[in-house]
Formats: structure tokens, C-alpha cells, sequence
């Protein structure tokens, strides 16, 4: 019966939530380029609902994959993120990423009751952390943080965003300013009605993503992430959406007068 009570909580609070941002089964794909030259891609799915301890969930993944014509780059990986049923902030986090002949394996876990952070990590399967510390915010990851954004994008704010990236604490700090945008991707023959928003990652994640990034979501409830622009070991690279499946969902055209 407990069991019961809480996947019937699932289905109402994502329900309300849904309605606006999340979607169940909303799959996008991007291409990853530098200087026009295509390096991978990038499929992030949102899977479903499930109850975590006492607490309902929402589970999202993200693959990212190099092209195997790309010589000098050869990357593998996959990222799990329980979100909070608000979008806001993550419960869970597991990583996994091969690149050449190394091989890395994280995990997190939020617990906000007892206000503590259970990290662990491996390379090549030898663990080389196990670590528990004080938890005092609502933390995120590189993945939940795609959604944080996407939630807060119309808020015309700026956030600091406590994030969890190889077992510390760090932050990233997004300018939501509120400014729309024309975008152009390849995938469609009209211009995307887009808003626009700059941030910056204190710290240094996969493949040397760091610094300073922006981003255009689709400016509609759903948000959708069209392109963005962020900082690697090569360089600046472009991350462009590529395909998409999301019911009742088309990307919005420019309206005269409104974009700036």
C-alpha cells in the first residue's frame, strides 16, 4: 500500500510539473562541432518516474559519443541523473566514461534528510574515492543541471548552482537575462524563436569543459535546449539540436516584432 501511495504522488506531482517542462519519453539529439568540423553527439532521454526512498523521481540519461572518423578524440560515456520532481535540483547521480584506454565510473547520492553526500569513484574499475560530506543546499549535476536551466530560463535572474562534479562541491552560475533570440539550426528551414542566457562553470568537467558557456531554449513551455556554445580542451564548440521526439511539440517560429 505504501508502495501504492507513492507511485500515485509520481503520476500528480509530475503531472503538474510535466504540463510545462518535463515530458516522459522526450528524447533529443545533437551534433557537437568545432570550427564546422562535426566531433559527436549527444542523446539525452527522459525515461520516467520512479519512487527514490520515500520520494518520487524523475530519471534522465544522457549519451554522448564521438564520431569514429574523429582521430585525436575518441569518447564514450553516460550519465543518469534522478531528478526532483520540480526540475530544480537532482537526488542521484551516476557517471560512467570511456576515453581511449581509460575508463571512469561515478556515483552520488543526496540525501537532504540527513544532509549528506555519499560519493564513490572508479578508474579502470579500482576505486579512488569514497567520501562522505556535509550536504547544505540542493545540489546538482552535469545532467540535472540542463534541466535546472530549462526551468529557470524565463526567470530573467541569475542562479548559483551548487554542482557535484568528481566527488567535490563546486558552482555554476547562469545569467538568465531574458533576451530573445533568432537561431537558425540545420535541421529546420525557419529561424527558431529562442532565449538567450550566459553562464559559467567553476569547474572542469568531461573533456575539459570549463569556463565560460551560453545557451538559446526554445521560447515556449517546453524550453527545449536549440544550441549552445561552451569551452573544451580543443576550443569553442558549437552544440546544435539535431532531431527530437516530443509529443504535440514543434519548434516555435520567429514572430515579427519579437525577436531582438
Amino acid at each position: 500500500m505504501q508502495h501504492c501511495a507513492v507511485v500515485a504522488a509520481i503520476v500528480c506531482l509530475f503531472n503538474s510539473v510535466s504540463a510545462q517542462l518535463l515530458q516522459l519519453d522526450e528524447e533529443l539529439e545533437y551534433e557537437v562541432s568545432y570550427l564546422g568540423i562535426p566531433l559527436g553527439r549527444i542523446r539525452i532521454v527522459t525515461e520516467g518516474t520512479e519512487p527514490l526512498g520515500d520520494r518520487p523521481v524523475v530519471r534522465a540519461v544522457a549519451y554522448m559519443e564521438s564520431y569514429p572518423s574523429i582521430p585525436f578524440l575518441s569518447l564514450r560515456s553516460e550519465f543518469r541523473s534522478w531528478l526532483d520532481t520540480s526540475a530544480a535540483f537532482s537526488h542521484r547521480f551516476e557517471g560512467w566514461m570511456k576515453q581511449g584506454n581509460e575508463e571512469k565510473r561515478g556515483k552520488a547520492e543526496f540525501d537532504y534528510q540527513r544532509r549528506l553526500i555519499y560519493a564513490e569513484e572508479w578508474e579502470n574499475g579500482r576505486q579512488i574515492l569514497a567520501r562522505t560530506y556535509p550536504l547544505r543546499a540542493r545540489m546538482n549535476d552535469g545532467l540535472s543541471l540542463l534541466f535546472a536551466a530549462r526551468r529557470f530560463v524565463f526567470s530573467g535572474k541569475s542562479y548559483r548552482f551548487p554542482t557535484v562534479v568528481t566527488g567535490d562541491t563546486v558552482a555554476t552560475i547562469i545569467h538568465f537575462v531574458g533576451r530573445r533570440e533568432p537561431v537558425r539550426i540545420s535541421a529546420l528551414p525557419y529561424p527558431v524563436q529562442t532565449v538567450y542566457f550566459r553562464g559559467v562553470a567553476h569547474w572542469t568537467g568531461i573533456y575539459g569543459l570549463t569556463g565560460a558557456f551560453e545557451g538559446w531554449f526554445s521560447d515556449d513551455e517546453a524550453r527545449v535546449p536549440i544550441r549552445a556554445k561552451m569551452r573544451v580542451y580543443l576550443g569553442s564548440v558549437t552544440v546544435e539540436l539535431v532531431r527530437w521526439r516530443r509529443q504535440g511539440w514543434r519548434p516555435p517560429e520567429v514572430h515579427v516584432g519579437k525577436a531582438q
